[in-house]
């Protein structure tokens, strides 16, 4: 991955084309994992952030009953290919 070097030294991805990586590290492991990632300029996403900016995100009033929701479920999963 490319980076281009800014005036205070601090490395920057931004338009780079990045590519999202699944990684599993032990969490005794994650202070070090977090500041390697730190120094190379690279974003880490733990899945429990994500997740939590999923839920503040999402809407908190659907219209939707319970009957719709099942209707377009079973629509989705039982559809002919």
């Amino acid at each position: 991955m490319a980076t281009a070097t800014l005036k205070r030294g601090k490395t920057s991805t931004r338009n780079i084309a990045r590519e999202e990586v699944y990684i599993n590290i032990p969490q005794s492991d994650m202070i070090f994992f977090q500041l390697f990632a730190d120094k190379m300029g690279w974003l880490v996403n733990r899945k429990q952030n994500i997740w939590e900016e999923y839920i503040k995100n999402s809407p908190k009033n659907i219209p939707l009953t319970d009957e719709e929701i099942m209707e377009e479920v079973k629509a989705v999963r039982y559809a002919k290919a």
